[in-house]
């Protein structure tokens, strides 16, 4: 999809962008198989365009894997918003089955670890563009012992020194990198705050205690989502409880990617914290309504936000 000039721009640094390739059956006597690029940064990037904004997208790309990857990218993302680096590892490639209706995964092979210069220079890039756009978004290594942990809190730290808003949608020990940079949003599922802190998050009280923990390790807004769960968001002191809406049948794969994506462009393009939690909630609920991930069209995000609740968390909560 083309942008408009006036568009807002959002970097994402997405270190390792994959090959999928899906089998799927169509009908009864016909099968197909699809080619896609995919992966968290990918996903996000997707959403961060169907919600109005330019994403610019920083990763490597190597291999042959890597060189039928990138017309993918160019294709998925935008023509000539894509900034990747040239390694010597090849890109992952991950196969899916999906010709009985669950997804199973047939076959994976992921990056091995980029060089020293290949990681300076992409985290170079990624904070010039950061600067340049005034907002970042950090994803995953794939895997995700790949990159040195120091890498997330530089580039977070960095990126804020020079006045850009931060995002990050990280899993532990990453997390706990991007923390001591201090990000503007801090985004986790219910089961990666479990690991992080230690401890069990399913009660109420233990979710906002864990969440009051990353806030106080250096993250101005914690988002911590819990599958067809409400999530809830710590700002400051403001404990707050998001509710999609609630579907039976869909597609789990890059709801909290499309969230992540949805919510930076929406913040990007100057809506208010709280208009912005309810297009990234309904952004993910769309996303969970389509086989294609990170791909739900901006007209069915705006039908499904009269369906978004944003309340106070229960002050039962914090009594216990």
């Amino acid at each position: 999809m083309s942008a408009r000039p006036e568009d807002p721009k959002v970097a994402l640094f997405a270190p390792h962008p994959l090959l999928t390739v899906t089998l799927e059956r169509e009908g009864a006597d016909r099968q197909s198989i699809h080619f896609h690029a995919g992966g968290q940064g990918v996903w996000a990037a997707r959403m961060t365009a169907h919600m109005g904004a330019t994403p610019i997208l920083c990763g490597f790309l190597g291999g042959e894997s890597g060189r039928l990857l990138e017309g993918l990218l160019e294709e998925a993302i935008a023509p000539g918003q894509t900034r990747l680096v040239k390694t010597g590892a090849a890109s992952g490639v991950y196969v899916t089955d999906r010709r009985e209706g669950a997804r199973r995964l047939v076959g994976m092979t992921l990056s091995d670890p980029p060089s020293r210069h290949e990681l300076d220079e992409l985290f170079s890039l990624t904070c010039a563009e950061a600067v340049a756009c005034g907002w970042l978004i950090v994803t995953n290594p794939m895997p995700g012992s790949t990159l040195p942990l120091e890498t997330y809190g530089d580039l977070v730290a960095d990126a804020k020194a020079n006045g850009a808003k931060t995002l990050v949608d990280l899993s532990s020990p990453r997390m706990d990198s991007a923390l001591r940079g201090g990000p503007d949003v801090a985004k986790l599922n219910d089961w990666e705050l479990a690991e992080m802190v230690r401890g069990p998050v399913s009660e109420p009280a233990d979710l906002l205690k864990a969440a009051e923990r990353l806030r106080d390790g250096g993250a101005e807004t914690v988002i911590v989502t819990r599958g067809e769960q409400p999530a809830l968001v710590l700002r400051g002191e403001q404990a707050l409880k998001l509710t999609p809406p609630r579907f039976e049948h869909g597609f789990r794969e890059g709801c909290g990617d499309s969230m992540m994506g949805a919510l930076g462009a929406a913040m990007a393009s100057g809506e208010s914290f709280e208009r912005s939690l309810v297009l990234a909630a309904a952004a993910g609920a769309a996303n969970f309504l389509r086989r294609g991930l990170g791909s739900a069209s901006r007209d069915v995000v705006d039908r499904l936000v009269d369906s978004v609740v944003l309340e106070p968390w229960p002050d039962l909560v914090r009594a216990g």
